[in-house]
């Protein structure tokens, strides 16, 4: 059976943390800063996981992760 192939957009925006967790970066800090309060852009800046709903299509992007 030939080997899955990792979906590399995906690779480039999730890692896997030590106990198999999904990290992912939070949306919002690209543009239209101005009207965000500091507090809320500091906070965006921070990572967060993988919700568990979306954690199984996740895993089928990246299988070697």
């Amino acid at each position: 059976m030939a080997k899955m192939k990792t979906n590399r957009s995906a690779a480039k925006r999730f890692k896997a943390t030590k106990s198999g967790k999904l990290k992912r970066n939070q949306a919002g800090m690209a543009h239209i800063l101005g009207k965000k309060s500091q507090k809320r852009k500091r906070n965006l800046r921070k990572s967060a996981i993988v919700a568990k709903s979306d954690e199984k299509q996740m895993k089928r992007l990246l299988p070697y992760i």
